[in-house]
């Protein structure tokens, strides 16, 4: 575990299962910064708010050195989010496709419950949205499979990123 990741102060999963990441024998995330952007970003890509939760995601993209899980993780997590904003705000459905695609390949091979997000289910979408663009429709991102929503400490912690 690298020092520059470490916070002791991220809670627990909430769910009932132990997501890749969590470490129960030490009661501490593997990297508590990515877990702190996960939950913020995935609430905030719900509440529709694309550029902070991609920000989120992409600041923590820069802790990791290529070729990592991490790493990996978090560029397929920028490209979802940048798919659903071509989509949502421009209405351009190829955009979004292209954008899917390169999430899929970066998400190839990460854990299907990986600090928290259910990545199987975020790959299970992108391919259906890649032939149907509706299925991101209302389209909301669970976290320890529950649904979240963002609130004014969502906001807070995308705009320190700047």
């Amino acid at each position: 575990m690298d020092d520059h990741t470490r916070d002791p102060t991220v809670g627990p999963p909430r769910g009932r299962t132990t997501p890749t990441g969590w470490r129960p024998a030490d009661a501490c995330w593997e990297h508590g910064t990515l877990r702190r952007a996960v939950v913020h970003g995935v609430r905030l890509y719900n509440a529709g708010a694309y550029h902070p939760a991609h920000d989120c995601f992409e600041a923590e993209w820069y802790n990791y050195g290529s070729g990592t899980t991490e790493s990996a993780f978090c560029h397929g997590m920028v490209q979802v989010v940048a798919g659903a904003y071509k989509y949502d705000d421009f209405e351009n459905p190829d955009g979004m496709r292209s954008l899917f695609d390169t999430a899929l390949q970066y998400l190839h091979g990460v854990p299907d419950d990986f600090y928290g997000v259910d990545v199987a289910a975020v790959r299970t979408t992108l391919r259906r949205a890649l032939d149907d663009p509706e299925t991101v429709d209302g389209w909301v991102l669970t976290l320890d499979g529950e649904h979240v929503e963002a609130g004014p400490e969502d906001y807070a912690f995308a705009d320190r990123l700047d």
